[in-house]
Formats: structure tokens, C-alpha cells, sequence
């Protein structure tokens, strides 16, 4: 069983108990405010990540993790060897943390704002994915399209930026916007540390591959 599939029956069980419980979803979701209060309560950062408002939320976070985190956790260990899992669970907790200390900044002076769900570590999941293989073609919700991910993540961060300041319904955009760069800065900070022999130059890889699809759009086109 990979690890991929232990966190999402993680998720979807946890969340679903909290869904019926309302006094583990109130111990569980991240409250800046009672942080601010209560520095021993910062165990939510984490906590939050297996909790989800309602169904569709829940199903939406862990089909993108599925999807992605098995192809992150295959590359992971082709990365950094018998490293690989025990990163690859570094990198995802580290996510769920590193996606909402922005959030915690600015909202732990108001009492009213909670925040809960995957979406900032999913982010980092996909992300680490498109910069791992940017050809992967990414379908757009509503829109029968697919672009390749180095087009796609340009588009959903440029989105997410304009959404966060807009401060658009309930939907934490600041999460999934930090927790996209980290998955970035996560996965060359540790190829450079932690990469094996001939796997460890990520950044370089990326450019290659983007490259190569551009030369072969110039080609396909120059015909």
C-alpha cells in the first residue's frame, strides 16, 4: 500500500468522523485566533489538513492528491532512494504547516475565521508534480481543454494571486497559493540535499523538458 493511499483513507475517515462530530471538527480546524491565545494549539496546522466542510470538498482534495501523489511519491523515490518515503512524509506534513502560517498572520485577530481542508498540501503535491513532469497534460475544470502543467501552473497561480487579494468567498486562496511554492522550493531545496547520484539537478530537468516541448511546438508548426 503506498503512502499516497494511507493519507488519503486517513483523510477521508478523519473527515468523515469530524463531518458528525462537531467537537473533534472544533479540535481539529485551524483557529488563528486561538493560537494567538494558545501557542500549544498550533497542532492544528496539521490537524486542519484531515478535515473537510462537507462531501464534494472532500472528494475534490483527495482526487487531485490521489492523482498526483501517487506520481510525486513514485519520483521521490527515484529521487532520493531509501529517502524517499520518509521525505515524502516530511513534504507533505511540512505542507499542511508551511500553506497556512501566512493565514495565521493575518487573521489571529479575528475571532471569526477558520480554516480547514487539504487543499494548501494538495497544492504542494501538484505542484511538485508539474515541476517533476511539466508535459503532464492538465485538464481545466468545466472547460474540455488540456495544457501542459508549465502552462497550467502560470494560469492557477495568477489566479489564486487575484482571488486571495479579492478575498473571494470562503475558499482560503492564500493557502493554495503558498502551499504551490513550497511544493517547489521543498522539492530543489531537497534534490540538492537528499538526491541521489544523477537525480538530484530537478530545476534543470524542468527546463529540459519545457524546452523540448517548445522546440517540438516549432517544428510541429514550422511544417
Amino acid at each position: 500500500m503506498t503512502l499516497t493511499l494511507i493519507i488519503t483513507i486517513a483523510t477521508v475517515g478523519i473527515s468523515l468522523l469530524a463531518m458528525n462530530n462537531q467537537t473533534l471538527m472544533d479540535k481539529c480546524i485551524f483557529h488563528p485566533y486561538s493560537i494567538a491565545k494558545d501557542p500549544s494549539q498550533w497542532y492544528r496546522a496539521v490537524t486542519c489538513g484531515f478535515i473537510h466542510a462537507d462531501i464534494p470538498h472532500l472528494a475534490f482534495n483527495m482526487f487531485s492528491f490521489y492523482m498526483f501523489g501517487d506520481l510525486v511519491e513514485q519520483n521521490f523515490m527515484r529521487l532520493f532512494g531509501d529517502m524517499g518515503h520518509i521525505l515524502y512524509i516530511l513534504f507533505y506534513v511540512s505542507a499542511l504547516i508551511a500553506c497556512i502560517i501566512p493565514t495565521y498572520f493575518r487573521y489571529q485577530k479575528k475571532y471569526n475565521y477558520f480554516s480547514l481542508g487539504a487543499s494548501g498540501a494538495v497544492s504542494a503535491i501538484v505542484f511538485a508534480g508539474i515541476f517533476l513532469e511539466p508535459k503532464l497534460p492538465i485538464g481545466i475544470i468545466f472547460i474540455p481543454v488540456f495544457i501542459p502543467g508549465f502552462l497550467f501552473g502560470p494560469i492557477y497561480l495568477a489566479l489564486t494571486i487575484y482571488l486571495s487579494k479579492k478575498g473571494s468567498g470562503n475558499i482560503n486562496h492564500s493557502a493554495h497559493l503558498w502551499g504551490s511554492l513550497y511544493g517547489i522550493v521543498f522539492l530543489i531545496l531537497a534534490s540538492k540535499v537528499f538526491g541521489i547520484e544523477g537525480a538530484s539537478d530537478v530545476l534543470g530537468n524542468f527546463i529540459d523538458q519545457v524546452s523540448i516541448y517548445i522546440n517540438q511546438l516549432r517544428t510541429n508548426f514550422g511544417k
